[in-house]
């Protein structure tokens, strides 16, 4: 029989699979249409394009981690599929924090008009070479995590009992001199720089609805409802970044409860990206369902 963890593990496992990967799919078919009818994508969109890809990658890595957890635990737990499923999830999940703070940054260039050099140089780089930097942003996040992993989970020479407790230690601190840079590049990094764009952008449109409204001159308000889907989208992928951060700090006090809610939300944070990402592209949803309109009528004269 299974336990009720196992069982909430399962259904948060299908349940994504059934779920985020048909969304995440839609996501991807409906950059790949834009770039068929348009020929080049705005940087947002290359943005959510790449958040497609990588969540259903992700979700497939998360499902088969759950799944072989409640099914199968020995095979989970061998040393080959833990480093696999690890490394590839960890460099997922490094790589879609990254692609939230691109997008932060888009967004906070876009919308502030700072004329710091600073922000000038990030939003040139974002505008003219994004694809470029998103892959070289991909290439240093495997460069930095398959070093942590391999350290952490190769095999080492077996040690004797007089100094098994010696050997402990020096393992601590090996893994611990991987796991801190890794952290910090993947996780800390890219949060603190988003928040701090999503800080700067509020504080402009706060500032700017104040002049407008003591603004005496008469001239009509501008519409801020983008800027304001802009707020709301990194506000949530943030809200996401934070579950993740949550799950490591929870893993250092062993609450099996709190773990067990913090895992199935990672379960089905694909699936929630997904919708974050089809509230803030009205381009996206237009054309999603206008194929579901096309096909629906399509089955309908059939």
């Amino acid at each position: 029989m299974f336990s009720p963890d196992s069982i909430s593990i399962l259904i948060s496992s299908v349940l994504g699979l059934a779920l985020a990967i048909p969304s995440n799919t839609c996501i991807v078919m409906g950059n790949l249409d834009i770039i068929r009818k348009k020929g080049k994508l705005s940087p947002s969109d290359v943005i959510f394009l790449g958040k497609g890809i990588v969540n259903i990658l992700l979700q497939c890595v998360l499902s088969l981690q759950g799944m072989l957890f409640v099914f199968s635990s020995a095979v989970f737990y061998l040393r080959q599929v833990y480093v696999f499923l690890n490394i590839s999830g960890c460099f997922l999940i490094y790589y879609s924090f990254w692609l939230t703070f691109w997008l932060s940054a888009h967004y906070c260039t876009s919308i502030t008009n700072l004329s710091y050099g600073f922000f000038i140089w990030i939003k040139r780089i974002v505008s003219n070479f994004l694809s470029h930097l998103l892959f070289l942003t991909a290439l240093g996040i495997l460069f930095v995590s398959i070093p942590f992993f391999w350290a952490v989970y190769a095999e080492c020479p077996l040690q004797s009992s007089e100094n098994s407790t010696r050997a402990s230690e020096i393992r601590f601190h090996e893994m611990f001199s991987y796991f801190m840079p890794v952290t910090i590049l993947g996780v800390f990094l890219p949060f603190f720089l988003s928040l701090l764009c999503l800080v700067l952008t509020l504080s402009f449109l706060l500032r700017h609805v104040w002049r407008v409204k003591n603004n005496d001159s008469g001239s009509t308000r501008p519409t801020l409802q983008a800027h304001v889907t802009a707020l709301r989208t990194i506000f949530f992928l943030l809200l996401i970044f934070s579950i993740f951060c949550m799950s490591q700090v929870i893993l250092f006090f062993k609450n099996s409860l709190l773990l067990l809610v913090i895992w199935n939300l990672l379960l089905l944070s694909p699936l929630l990206e997904a919708t974050i990402i089809f509230q803030a592209s009205n381009k996206l949803r237009r054309i999603i369902l206008r194929r579901f309109w096309t096909r629906s009528r399509k089955n309908t004269e059939t």
